[in-house]
C-alpha cells in the first residue's frame, strides 16, 4: 500500500495473534496503536475531532485549539494542528517526559506549563482549571476536552471498535483507562456488535476513576486524578486495577518473550489479562483482544531504566530483577 500523506494514514493497525505461554487457554489479540502516524491511540481522536469539527463549522481558520495534555493526545493535537494550519495550543505539566515535551513543543503554536499540584499530588486538575479559565475568556478559543467531549468516542466507535469487532469475533477486551474516550467507544461499538462479550477496564493504583484513593502516579498514559464525564457512556463489564511497579515488571517481561518494547499503559493491560484469567479455565478458547495505546521507545529513560526506577519506588536493581524473574515464572 502507497500512502502519499503520513497523516491520512490514521488507523487499520495491525491485529495479532500473540503467542503468550501462560494464558494458553485464550486467544489473545494485540490492537498494535503505535502503528498510527504519530504513534499511538490518540491519532484517532485528533485526527476525528478536527475534521468533524471543520466540516460542521464548530471551528474554522482563526481557532485556536486548546488541550491538557502532557502525554500523546498533546503530541497527536499538536501534530495534527499544525498540518491543518491550525493554531493550537497545549497545557502541560512538570511530570511530562522530556520526549513529550520536544514533541509537543515543536508541533504547537504555544506551550503552557503549570507548576501547581492538585488535591491529589498531581497536576491535572490545575491544567485543566487554566483551560476553563482561558477559554472563558476568548471565544475564538475550541477546547477539544477530551474527557467530555462525544466526539472523542465518537472517534473510537466509528474506527478502533469497529475495526476490532470486523476482524474478531470478541469474547473479551481490555483497554486502559485514563481520559476515557477510548473505552467509551470501543465499549459501545462492542457491545453493538457483540452483546454477550466483556468489556474490561485497566486502570491503576493511584487513580481515582473507579473509586480508588488518589496518590501520586508515576507512569503517564493511564489513570486519572478525576473520574472522566465521558465515562457515563462507557458500557464497562469489569474493573482491573495494577500496581504501577508490577506494570514495570510486565512491560519488561513483555519484551523478554516478544522483543519490542510497550508503553505504561500497554503493559497495566498486558499484566491485568494475565491476573484476569489467572486459574481460569474454559470449554473454548475465548477471543480476548487487548489494545495497546503506544510502543515503549519513549519510555526507555522512565519504565525501562534501572535508575529511575529505583528513585520512583525505592527497589533497589536486584529486587526489580527478582520481581520481573517471578512474573516470567507465574
Amino acid at each position: 500500500m502507497i500512502v502519499t500523506e503520513p497523516f491520512n494514514a490514521v488507523g487499520n493497525t495491525p491485529l495479532i495473534l500473540l503467542r503468550e505461554p501462560k494464558l494458553e487457554q485464550i486467544s489473545l489479540f494485540q490492537k498494535c496503536e503505535n502503528f498510527n502516524p504519530t504513534g499511538s491511540v490518540k491519532d484517532r481522536a485528533s485526527f476525528h475531532v478536527l475534521n468533524k469539527g471543520l466540516e460542521r463549522g464548530i471551528i474554522n481558520p482563526n481557532t485556536t485549539i486548546i488541550e491538557s495534555s502532557s502525554g500523546n493526545f498533546g503530541i497527536s493535537l499538536s501534530s495534527y494542528c499544525r498540518k491543518m494550519n491550525l493554531k493550537c495550543e497545549i497545557v502541560i505539566d512538570p511530570d511530562i517526559l522530556a520526549v513529550n515535551e520536544y514533541l509537543i513543543t515543536s508541533q504547537a503554536s504555544k506551550v503552557i506549563k503549570v507548576t501547581e499540584r492538585d488535591e491529589g499530588g498531581g497536576y491535572l486538575l490545575t491544567r485543566i482549571g487554566l483551560v476553563r479559565s482561558l477559554i472563558e475568556n476568548n471565544s475564538s478559543y475550541y477546547w477539544t476536552c477530551q474527557y467530555g467531549n462525544p466526539l472523542v468516542a465518537e472517534a473510537y466507535y466509528e474506527s478502533l471498535g469497529s475495526e476490532i469487532c470486523d476482524d474478531l469475533a470478541v469474547d473479551y477486551v481490555f483497554l486502559g483507562v485514563s481520559s476515557g474516550g477510548t473505552i467509551t467507544g470501543v465499549s459501545q461499538r462492542v457491545k453493538e456488535r457483540y452483546p454477550n462479550a466483556a468489556v474490561v477496564a485497566v486502570d491503576v493504583e493511584g487513580s481515582v476513576v473507579f473509586g480508588g484513593r488518589p496518590h501520586k502516579r508515576k507512569i503517564p498514559g493511564i489513570g486519572s486524578s478525576k473520574r472522566p464525564e465521558i465515562l457515563s457512556e462507557a458500557r464497562i463489564d469489569d474493573v482491573v486495577v495494577v500496581g504501577e511497579l508490577d506494570t514495570i515488571c510486565a512491560c519488561r517481561t513483555y519484551t523478554k518473550r516478544h522483543g519490542t518494547l510497550i508503553g505504561g499503559s500497554s503493559g497495566s493491560v498486558y499484566l491485568a489479562v494475565h491476573k484476569y484469567f489467572q486459574g481460569k479455565t474454559f470449554l473454548k478458547k475465548p477471543n480476548v483482544a487487548v489494545v495497546f495505546a503506544d510502543s515503549g521507545e519513549r519510555y526507555t529513560n522512565t519504565v525501562y531504566n534501572d535508575e529511575w526506577v529505583a528513585e520512583n519506588f525505592e527497589t533497589e536493581k536486584k529486587e526489580l530483577a527478582s520481581r520481573i524473574a517471578e512474573f516470567w515464572m507465574n
